[in-house]
């Protein structure tokens, strides 16, 4: 491990010597090296959770495996950082002739095929189970719960509800209501599950995993829109309003949606354009929103307009809105609000992601009361910042739904390689499938206790940078692990009667929503790495 921690160490003073190169520039000159340099410190920093996560003391197979894991993630991670800088080292400000190549030594041993080969062996023995995840008794209880509850409610439903495009049934979302669910990010005293003297994003990111493991349209994404109005209403909100608004959320009724998305301006929030007219008593919407994610269900969407249109810069020009309206179960709606003007939504149609449909919105002159503007009236023009504390816990709660998503993928490409015979031998057999066995455990076990990390930084009122870093590396790599998935199902994998094609579609949608990656990787932490410094707790 002191080697592995050393080649480490050279990582980061490569990709410091790259980050000061670009200091000083403006974004939008530098798009590319940013790009690159995000997921890389990502990366790199889920690395340095690895090593930690490698030296907590376990039983000897346990800490073999846990090793084993961390070297041959940590491998990968470094390869990965030298070969960007590789392939443009004049934009990072080096010379070619003046790259080190000493990391090849650790590639040579932490990536030899036979020894990726074995690190698969050693998954295929446990049948999936990944190393210990360090949880203490309380959420290990809550994994066990939430994880019998996903398989005897949601993966009996879930395939019938993506191949058929239906809304997510009563049943899957009563049991969320009875074991407290939509209560997690809601303080006790407001009638939910989080104490009120500390936080609790490891409970949220636990029982998100294995909801998401059953099914990330029709369970694991039930509690995102909740996460991310409760956090925005403890931020913002009134007195008043969180003992009006919080108790239902905790309750899951009403249900939630968060509307801030609008057609042309996609994760550029500051770029919002729906008005918001003061008229007596309240106020009038008018515009389009798009991308509302279980609009029609939902009894109250948090919605972020445009209060104040000379403010400059435009973000502080933009406030929160509760509009509160029936629940509707078909693919469209219209509403008209007792104080006049008229609410429309019209479900999209999508690849994937289906039980809680997104819906394209339109707001005519729609009233909503001036009780309903979050912070009232010393909220004007603060909306922005409120939706952003709400979405640094969603992105969080993302990545938890991409993991839970890769490990249903996981277990179900290891129980497939062990039936599907090539060649007169099961696929499990072959070192190909061994090594993809092996590099999928070892980037879900990473992304997982990145997590849990990032969630134990929240806790303390820290982690944006970093709940935006575990995004980007959680959502990318679901893409490749359940398209590997997909592969070794061969043919079958292609067919929507196996559960592997649901995850691959899924899989797709977590890279954009939440924050699209270009965003996170440029706006968020490109700005990081150019202005302020990079996150290393």
């Amino acid at each position: 491990m002191d080697s592995l921690k050393r080649h480490l160490d050279d990582a980061w003073k490569l990709f410091d010597r790259a980050c000061r190169h670009l200091k000083g520039r403006a974004i939008d000159d530098v798009q590319i090296e940013l790009y690159d340099l995000a997921f890389s410190l990502a990366e790199l920093v889920a690395s340095r959770v690895m090593l930690e996560y490698s030296q907590r003391p376990a039983e000897s197979d346990e800490q073999a495996l846990k090793q084993a894991v961390t070297e041959s993630f940590i491998a990968e991670a470094v390869a990965s950082l030298h070969s960007r800088i590789r392939l443009r080292p004049h934009a990072y400000g080096f010379k070619s002739t003046e790259l080190d190549n000493g990391y090849l030594a650790l590639m040579d041993v932490a990536l030899d095929p036979k020894k990726l080969a074995k690190l698969g062996q050693l998954f295929r023995d446990r049948d999936g189970r990944l190393p210990i995840d360090h949880l203490d008794e309380e959420r290990t209880l809550m994994r066990s719960s939430f994880r019998q509850f996903a398989e005897e409610q949601v993966v009996p439903l879930a395939e019938q509800i993506h191949r058929e495009d239906l809304l997510v049934p009563d049943s899957i979302i009563e049991g969320v209501r009875e074991l407290g669910c939509f209560g997690l990010s809601v303080p006790e005293r407001y009638g939910g599950l989080k104490p009120d003297d500390e936080e609790d994003s490891l409970g949220m990111v636990v029982v998100t995993e294995e909801l998401s493991r059953a099914s990330l349209g029709a369970a694991g994404s039930l509690i995102t829109r909740p996460e991310i109005m409760a956090r925005s209403v403890l931020e913002g909100g009134t007195d008043e309003q969180k003992q009006r608004w919080l108790p239902g959320i905790a309750r899951g009724d009403p249900l939630v949606a968060i509307s801030v998305t609008e057609p042309g301006t996609g994760s550029d929030v500051a770029s919002v354009a729906l008005r918001a007219t003061p008229t007596q008593g309240g106020w009038l919407l008018n515009g389009g929103k798009t991308w509302c994610t279980f609009a029609g269900k939902a009894g109250a969407i948090l919605v972020l307009a445009r209060s104040e249109p000379d403010v400059t810069p435009p973000h502080r020009g933009l406030s929160l809105f509760v509009v509160e309206k029936p629940e509707f179960d078909g693919q469209s709606f219209e509403f008209e609000s007792p104080g006049g003007g008229r609410l429309s939504g019209q479900s999209i149609a999508t690849l994937g992601y289906r039980g809680m449909h997104s819906f394209e919105m339109f707001y005519d002159d729609f009233f909503v009361p001036e009780e309903n503007l979050v912070g009232g009236e010393g909220g004007r023009g603060k909306g922005f910042y409120f939706t952003m504390r709400g979405f640094s816990g969603g992105r969080l709660q993302t990545a938890a739904r991409a993991s839970g998503l890769m490990q249903a993928s996981f277990e179900a490409a290891l129980s497939y390689a062990e039936q599907r015979r090539v060649f007169r031998r099961v696929i499990a057999d072959y070192p190909l499938t061994l090594q993809k066995i092996g590099r999928m455990g070892a980037t879900i076990t990473a992304v997982r206790q990145f997590g849990y990390v990032v969630a134990g930084l929240m806790d303390r009122d820290k982690g944006q940078i970093e709940a935006s870093l575990v995004k980007l590396f959680a959502c990318k790599a679901a893409e490749w692990i359940t398209r590997e998935a997909l592969q070794i199902h061969g043919g079958l994998g292609y067919a929507e009667e196996t559960p592997v094609s649901r995850y691959f579609v899924d899989a797709r949608v977590l890279s954009i929503f939440e924050g699209a990656e270009e965003t996170l990787a440029l706006r968020v932490v490109g700005k990081s790495l150019l202005e302020d410094g990079y996150a290393t707790f």
